[in-house]
Parts: structure tokens; sequence; C-alpha cells
């Protein structure tokens, strides 16, 4: 029992010290933006660039609803049924052309703030 006791204060106090870490960790990573960002968008083999408006707090992408989370931001392109993936790290864009022949895939990059 003595042991235990023994044992027990440097316990309490690891456990203390990790959540507290957690917590504190947990708090920051969880960070979402607010409101609305516009961000440039690029096509590496043509060059070619646009934006899109992010809506974090209407949960949008140029108007079309999006599912955002910390690691990606998915839409679909209401008026031609595209897909779109941005990946929320490295500013990757993956856009799914569908049709009837199979489809594309489209690979771009978007200029995200950090």
């Amino acid at each position: 029992m003595r042991d235990l006791k023994r044992l027990a204060r440097p316990l309490a106090a690891a456990i203390g010290a990790l959540a507290y870490s957690f917590a504190a960790n947990s708090a920051n990573a969880g960070e979402t933006p607010h409101g609305q960002t516009a961000v440039t968008c690029t096509n590496p083999s043509s060059g070619a660039s646009w934006q899109i408006t992010i809506d974090y707090d209407g949960s949008t992408v140029d108007a079309n609803p999006a599912s955002i989370t910390e690691a990606k931001i998915s839409w679909r392109e209401a008026s031609t049924g595209w897909n779109y993936t941005l990946d929320r790290k490295s500013g990757n864009l993956t856009v799914v052309l569908a049709s009837a022949t199979g489809g594309n895939f489209l690979y771009d990059h978007c200029a995200l703030e950090n």
C-alpha cells in the first residue's frame, strides 16, 4: 500500500500534464477560420488562374454548399455537376468531371493562407 501511495502523486501529475497538453492542442488545432475569404487557384499546366470564395460561416464555396473540415473542403458546382476537393494543408485542388464516358480529373493548386 505504501508503494502505491508513493506512485500516486507522480502518476496524478503526469495525467494532469497530459490532459492540459491535450486540451491546449485541441483548442488550437480546432480553430476554423470565420467569415469569407477569396482564394486564388491556378492550373499548373496552363497557368490560368481564377478565384473562389469560401464562406466558412455559411459552409459554402462560390455559394455552393460545402463540407468544411480541418483537412479538406469539398463541394459540388451546381451548374456543371463537377466535384471539387481542396486539401487545406497543401492547397491541392482535385476536380472531378463526371461524364457518361468515364469523366476526367483535373489537378490545380490554390494559395491558402496559413
